[in-house]
């Protein structure tokens, strides 16, 4: 009965899927003598926390409750202030919990302030579940680094375009839906200059209902965006501009003017130092990033070990040629031990394409640093 009740909060916490960001997804169960009395999610930062929301709906049959939480509740005083103290006016008896809050003001502080005045705390119950629900927030709130995405859509062949540079559409109307989806989803979108000046996007997002645009972040050490571009002009996001020391005093001018913002970064052997943008962008509270990047950006997002999952769309089509791109530029790995292995993979089908995700990185690697 524990995981059938943590499933509908995990179920819950999922309907505001990309809208809590900083905060993490969270849902929230009151169940008394065998009966659901309240439900509740987190919907946004700034807003009541789940267990508030359930424990309104609950009112007085609150009372001798088990709560179902799919984090450990919060014990200090943030944005909203403390659930622990709300679970404990409410007389609640029993907090059933799926994983201990990572963040360090909380990590354990709520469990061990519910156990103090007698409340029953049951931890672990669908844990990767949980887990893999947040996983956005765990790297970001254990690393201040955003959690990373790389995205690309290729032909069967392996190729991103053809020898001509010519890449719409390599997938159908149902993947390119899978990717609005996506932007949806995550925080930030970034791409290349090389993608700006081929394209010209908009990196919005273009869904039937309510959708969230993300921010949009270029990777232009020389400042060449073009002053009429879509994403300069349309306002309809955010947009970051990460150059270099070496982009002309008048480029960076121009743009800010345009009301973009432009980030000078220290830059590397490849361009703009991506792993020192990536601590700025966290440092802004931009907890997920997903890529959009040709070739040359993804090996290097690679190389500085800043992606932590890939979404690959993979089109019946054959291409051929030995200069059509493919996804991954630059020299490689030399080796085949060298390899960057992606575990975890799922696979599903969006029309004719194939989509396939997998990640880079064990979530172990995110430590949960608890208050004993």
């Amino acid at each position: 009965m524990d995981e059938k009740y943590m499933e509908l909060a995990l179920s819950l916490a999922m309907r505001a899927n990309g809208r809590t960001s900083p905060n993490p997804m969270v849902g929230a169960v009151l169940v008394r003598n065998g009966e659901i009395v309240g439900e509740g999610w987190h919907m946004r930062a700034g807003t009541p926390h789940a267990e508030i929301h359930a424990l309104q709906a609950a009112g007085e049959l609150a009372y001798g409750s088990t709560l179902y939480v799919t984090l450990e509740p919060c014990s200090h005083h943030g944005r909203t202030g403390p659930c622990t103290e709300a679970i404990i006016k409410a007389g609640v008896k029993k907090v059933v919990i799926a994983m201990v809050d990572p963040n360090p003001l909380v990590a354990g502080n709520g469990i061990n302030k519910l156990r103090r005045v007698g409340v029953e705390v049951v931890e672990g119950v669908l844990a990767k579940t949980a887990a893999r629900l947040n996983e956005v927030f765990l790297k970001w709130i254990t690393t201040r680094m955003p959690f990373t995405v790389l995205k690309t859509a290729m032909t069967l062949d392996g190729k991103i375009a053809t020898s001509s540079g010519h890449s719409r559409w390599i997938t159908g109307e149902n993947a390119r839906q899978q990717v609005h989806k996506l932007r949806d989803q995550y925080d930030a979108i970034l791409v290349g200059i090389g993608t700006v000046l081929a394209d010209n996007p908009a990196l919005t997002t273009r869904l039937p209902s309510e959708c969230h645009h993300p921010v949009r972040i270029v990777v232009d050490s020389l400042a060449r965006t073009p002053l009429d571009s879509q994403l300069v002009n349309d306002g309809l996001a955010r947009t970051i501009i990460a150059v270099t020391k070496e982009a002309p005093s008048g480029r960076i001018e121009a743009l800010a003017a345009k009301g973009v913002e432009v980030l000078v970064v220290p830059e590397d052997n490849a361009g703009v130092d991506l792993r020192h943008l990536f601590q700025l962008l966290g440092s802004q509270e931009i907890t997920s990033i997903l890529v959009e990047g040709g070739a040359m950006v993804n090996a290097s997002i690679l190389k500085a070990g800043l992606a932590d999952k890939v979404c690959w769309f993979i089109a019946p089509k054959i291409v051929g040629g030995h200069a059509a791109p493919g996804p991954i530029g630059g020299p490689g790995a030399t080796f085949l031990h060298d390899a960057w292995q992606v575990k975890d993979m799922t696979a599903e089908f969006a029309g004719p394409d194939l989509m396939i995700s997998g990640y880079l990185r064990d979530q172990e690697e995110y430590h949960v640093h608890r208050t004993c």
